[in-house]
């Protein structure tokens, strides 16, 4: 057990960031500005979120693949679960639809951006599976899909009432299709060995399985508290930094739990290790849409809340021409720093995009 903790402890020099977790309870239950409860449980939760995907990566590595596989997209995006089932019982249902859309950005612009960039850097251009490539694409342009047939149905219904019942039926039918392919992708990729792979030595767990999971549930529950803090400060800090609660979603909620995610990708892209690379920004994207979004359309159907795939039209025009540019740039299997340029400047204008936006007022 003490072999355990000890990799736990040490598995990566960001853990030194959790001093932040009694500082953030601290603040938090003596009843600190909005503002500061925000930004301590925001810091807070990134080295949380790395514990997380450490002690997921643990239990795979001891299950096998296919087991592996599913412990992955069960856990690999829980920070986001569990900061989207905590909105969604507030009410906060804008809030919500807007993590799971700046997550999918953030992954597809902004990290792999990072990634073409800093891994082109001194190289003509870098190299990874075209194969499995063109199987995200597809996977990203369904996703897409999920939410461009909702904005449409919404623009042709004859009044605001059928289109808000019809979409709300639509959503629910939708999120369990969505999930039905999320699985069999994960069987065909499994199955046909179409996951990015580096040709690396297998890595050896170094930690029990009875370790891993009481770290697993303790790392979700501490996740959880301070997720709760988070989302209630939300409305508060929209108020004192006169932001609105789309850009707060966007830009800002994504940053935790992807942090980590974030500079393992980058780190791999430097060593030159693209499939890795790749495989951390895209599929975490596809967790997202496929798995986390249905998830949350379902849990909003038992909590009664009218959570739907219906973004407004503004933020599905931004996601499909993102995914977009993203496909056709990944498909030939090969990248450059340039090719990086542009994804960061895609991700920049819609950043800016988002922040000028005229918004309703928040509402939770």
């Amino acid at each position: 057990m003490s072999s355990s903790f000890k990799a736990f402890v040490t598995s990566s020099k960001f853990n030194i960031v959790c001093v932040f977790i009694p500082i953030a309870l601290f603040f938090s239950f003596s009843g600190a500005p909005a503002t500061v409860v925000f930004t301590l449980n925001f810091i807070a939760i990134m080295p949380l979120a790395k514990l997380l995907g450490f002690a997921t990566e643990e239990l795979a590595l001891m299950s096998g693949p296919t087991v592996g596989a599913l412990l992955n997209a069960t856990f690999g995006n829980v920070v986001e679960l569990i900061l989207g089932v905590i909105a969604l019982k507030d009410g906060l249902i804008r809030v919500v639809q807007a993590s799971v859309m700046g997550s999918i950005l953030s992954n597809i612009l902004l990290v792999l951006g990072f990634c073409f960039l800093l891994g082109g850097v001194g190289r003509v251009e870098q190299q990874f599976s075209m194969t499995a490539a063109q199987t995200s694409s597809s996977l990203l342009a369904l996703t897409t899909l999920s939410l461009l047939v909702p904005a449409a149905f919404s623009a042709t219904a004859d009044t605001a009432e059928e289109a808000e019942i019809g979409i709300l039926n639509l959503s629910h039918g939708t999120a369990l299709v969505l999930l039905v392919v999320y699985g069999l992708s994960l069987l065909f990729q499994v199955r046909f060995d179409l996951l990015f792979k580096e040709d690396d030595d297998e890595e050896e767990p170094t930690t029990t399985m009875t370790f891993s999971f009481l770290s697993l549930f303790a790392v979700a529950g501490l996740v959880s508290i301070h997720a709760d803090f988070l989302v209630g400060a939300i409305e508060g800090v929209v108020e004192s930094w006169e932001v609105n609660e789309t850009f707060v979603g966007v830009i800002l909620l994504p940053i935790i739990g992807n942090a980590a995610e974030h500079v393992s990708s980058v780190t791999f892209a430097m060593k030159n290790k693209m499939n890795l690379s790749i495989n951390i920004a895209i599929s975490s994207s596809l967790q997202i849409g496929l798995f986390v979004t249905p998830v949350l359309v379902i849990a909003g159907w038992i909590f009664g809340q009218p959570m739907s795939l219906f973004f407004e039209d503004f933020e599905t025009v931004v996601l499909f021409s993102s995914v977009l540019i993203v496909n056709y740039l990944i498909q030939d299997g090969h990248s450059n720093w340039l090719e990086g340029t542009l994804l960061l400047a895609s991700y920049t204008i819609i950043a800016m995009a988002f922040w000028f936006h005229p918004t309703t007022a928040f509402s939770g």
